[in-house]
């Protein structure tokens, strides 16, 4: 049983940050309503008219993708996070559509948090439109890290569009319940005080913590003016929160998915992802990679994954190319 933080009964009860920190706000459509949504070379209109970051991987000119992926990426990061599996899956047949989330990368309103309800409401409206433009290919989401948290709360929750395939890489599910009391209590007060502080970890704890092997990828992301470097107290506050929806939702995820997660993951605990691969439910399956670290899709390793995926997507019930440990749902990765 997951442990409730004192705090958290609070931030349940309705004491939100909503009501003292800025959002990106705009007016949610019925379901359906995502007519004027599409996706350009560079961006992806949403519903509301917003214009997101989208990079966007296709197969060769006149070749109709058999599958395709809404790529969702995790906090502080953009669409880039599929640059090495786009071209990968394009070269295989398969379309990749990769925006930035609200608040992020090259979209509105950069470094503030747009919220869980507009977060969920994009990936329905991606999916919607994606379903639209390819009728016949078999539709997929990937998510990474926070688009994994974001995936799971859509597709946990009643009125979620239906998809084909759904696939969380190291998904943030590391929500209140699961930080230590005075953590969330600092959180909590910070993000009603002061909301638009900006803040870093501190320098000897960026060292310990190594998020991939691909040393030459991260010394690029490090040059990213994409890439947010400071967070915003009530950004963290926000994505806790979402990973605690993420948390609570597993369970009730359609379709089932495939949960890929590193033994070397130093973001996300191995006991909160433990747990979350426990409570997927039947017919899900899951992929410990014991050289993989938190980044899966841009380690060393990553065509590996790239791999394991297409073989996904192809048959859910596929023999993985990598032989990587497989465990059933109900089981833990690494089982």
């Amino acid at each position: 049983m997951r442990r409730r933080s004192f705090l958290w009964g609070a931030v349940a009860a309705g004491a939100g940050v909503a009501g003292c920190a800025p959002t990106v706000q705009a007016a949610l459509q019925p379901p359906g309503e995502f007519q004027g949504a599409h996706f350009l070379t560079d961006a992806f209109v949403s519903f509301d008219g917003a214009r997101l970051g989208l990079s966007k991987w296709a197969p060769p000119a006149g070749t109709e993708p058999w599958a395709v992926v809404i790529g969702l990426h995790g906090m502080n990061d953009y669409a880039n996070t599929y640059f090495m599996a786009g071209p990968y899956w394009a070269a295989r047949g398969i379309a990749t559509y990769a925006y930035d989330a609200r608040g992020f990368g090259r979209s509105p309103r950069r470094g503030e948090w747009g919220g869980e309800e507009l977060l969920t409401e994009d990936l329905r409206t991606a999916c919607r439109v994606a379903r639209r433009d390819h009728p016949n290919a078999i539709l997929a989401v990937v998510g990474e890290s926070m688009g994994g948290a974001t995936a799971i709360a859509t597709f946990g929750a009643p009125g979620a569009p239906p998809i084909d395939r759904l696939v969380l890489a190291a998904p943030a599910v590391w929500g209140w319940s699961d930080l230590p009391d005075m953590y969330a209590l600092t959180l909590w007060l910070g993000a009603h005080t002061m909301p638009g502080r900006a803040v870093t970890a501190p320098r000897n704890v960026q060292r310990r913590i190594v998020p991939s092997d691909n040393v030459e990828m991260l010394r690029a992301i490090g040059r990213d003016r994409n890439m947010i470097f400071q967070t915003r107290v009530d950004a963290l506050y926000g994505l806790v929160t979402l990973m605690e929806t993420a948390a609570d939702r597993v369970a009730t995820l359609t379709p089932a998915p495939l949960y890929v997660y590193g033994a070397r993951d130093m973001i996300i605990p191995r006991a909160s992802a433990e747990r979350a691969a426990a409570a997927l439910p039947q017919g899900a399956r899951t992929l410990l990679y014991e050289n993989g670290y938190h980044m899966l899709l841009r380690d060393l390793q990553a065509q590996a994954v790239f791999a394991d995926i297409e073989a996904y997507l192809r048959d859910p019930n596929t023999a993985f190319p990598s032989r990587a440990t497989l465990a059933q749902a109900g089981g833990t990765p690494g089982t």
